[in-house]
Order: C-alpha cells, then sequence, then structure tokens
C-alpha cells in the first residue's frame, strides 16, 4: 500500500475546489468518483457559491460583525452544501458508461482491499458502498498511527485513491488518471449524523434500483453492531 509523500503539508483546513475541514480522531463520510463521472463544469455553480460564502464568513468574522449576520451566512453555506450534494448524487446516477466498472468483481476486490488495508492501524471502519463509478466510505481516523504519529484525511484518502488506482489501470490495461481529484468529505457531527451517514452509504445501490435490499450488492459492507435500525450484519 502506497503511503503519503512525507513531505506534505498538513492543515486542518484546506482548500481545493471544495473547503475541506481535517482532525485527527475524528469520523467522516467521503464519497469520490472516477474521472469521468461528472462533467468538469457540471457543479460549477455551486462551488462558487461555496467559496464566495466562506470568504464571506471570514470576512465578517474579521470584521466583528453582527452575530446574527454571521449565522445567517453559515446557514447560507450549509444549504449551498446541501444543495451541492443533492445534484453531486444526481449526476453520478444519470451517467451510464464510465472509464472502468468498479463494481467488476477484480475492481471490487482492489477498492476493497484498499478501504480496509489501513483498518486497526490509522482508522476504524463504519460502512462502505462501491458502486459502478463512486465510493462512498463513512469511518473513523485515529488521533496517533502505528508510529505514533498524527493521521490525517488527506494521507489516507491519497493512499487508498493511488493505490487503487494503479492496480486496477493495470487490470484493465489502462493508463492516466482514474479518480477525480477532488473527494467530497463530511465531518461526523453525531451519533444521529453517524447513523444517516451509514444508512445512506449501504442504501445507495437500493435508491438506484440496483437491489431490493442493500446486502444483496456485492459491494457494499457495515460494521457489526452499528445498531439494529440500520441492520448492519457485518458481512
Amino acid at each position: 500500500m502506497e503511503t503519503a509523500t512525507p513531505f506534505m503539508d498538513k492543515k486542518e483546513h484546506y482548500r481545493h475546489q471544495l473547503p475541506h475541514f481535517q482532525q485527527s480522531g475524528q469520523a467522516y463520510f467521503v464519497t469520490w468518483c472516477l474521472k469521468d463521472a461528472i462533467p468538469p463544469k457540471a457543479l460549477e455553480r455551486y462551488t462558487i457559491q461555496i467559496a464566495n460564502l466562506l470568504t464571506e464568513i471570514d470576512l465578517a468574522k474579521k470584521a466583528k460583525a453582527d452575530d446574527k449576520f454571521i449565522a445567517q451566512l453559515k446557514l447560507d453555506y450549509h444549504l449551498a452544501r446541501k444543495k451541492y450534494i443533492k445534484a453531486f448524487g444526481d449526476l453520478l446516477h444519470l451517467q451510464e458508461h464510465s472509464i472502468v466498472n468498479l463494481a467488476k468483481e477484480a475492481n471490487l476486490a482492489v477498492v476493497k482491499e484498499a478501504l480496509t488495508y489501513w483498518e486497526g492501524k490509522r482508522l476504524e471502519n463504519y460502512a462502505f458502498c462501491i458502486m459502478s463509478n463512486h465510493v462512498h466510505w463513512v469511518f473513523r481516523l485515529y488521533e496517533k498511527d502505528e508510529n505514533d504519529k498524527p493521521v490525517y484525511l488527506q494521507d489516507i484518502m491519497q493512499s487508498v485513491k493511488r493505490t487503487s488506482a494503479n492496480k486496477i489501470n493495470k487490470l484493465e490495461n489502462r493508463t492516466g488518471a482514474l479518480w477525480q481529484k477532488e473527494s467530497f468529505d463530511t465531518t461526523i457531527r453525531d451519533d444521529k449524523h453517524l447513523y444517516n451517514a451509514i444508512n445512506y452509504t449501504i442504501n445507495n445501490p437500493v435508491a438506484a434500483g440496483l437491489v431490493k435490499n442493500w446486502w444483496e450488492w456485492k459491494g457494499t459492507w457495515c460494521i457489526e453492531g452499528m445498531g439494529a435500525a440500520v441492520g448492519c450484519s457485518g458481512l
């Protein structure tokens, strides 16, 4: 398994097209997709709106603006993120053909191996779902790794995406980028949010009309004991 570049700058907040927040010991819900799964400019207006709102919030805080004004900006930001998430999901399910099929047995095995590689060493897995053109993943990062160093989300994502891309490219006899550079990550706030993230993840194939029950999809996994309401059996 490949690891991240040793000299990568680690920040609790960083931004590509979307803002990203990372902290050791935190639980996350992460989605990422194949390079051709989303048209390059399909979500541009949402990303611009989100970036502008974050800038406005930062400026308002520095100017010590009224608390109600800042609260409204934050509400607008969260609503914009919700719209982005829905549009992102809708576009993923609309696409019928991709550069590769992640749900193919050999590719599925590669992605599963990448998602579980750091289990017990740098993270705890809660659930994942590997669809034909994207992946949903719910997990908790450890605060420290096996070498007593902080664990960062960007390192885990770089490791998983790079290793799986190299192996799948070999299997598919192709070269070039496999994944979109951007991943959509959400910090898990509480138990209810964790439940919702897991429920959304494992039921993705059901919502797409591919199976009737979540456990029928070979690319879905959920940790045992996460709650009867979710219905995970630790397959």
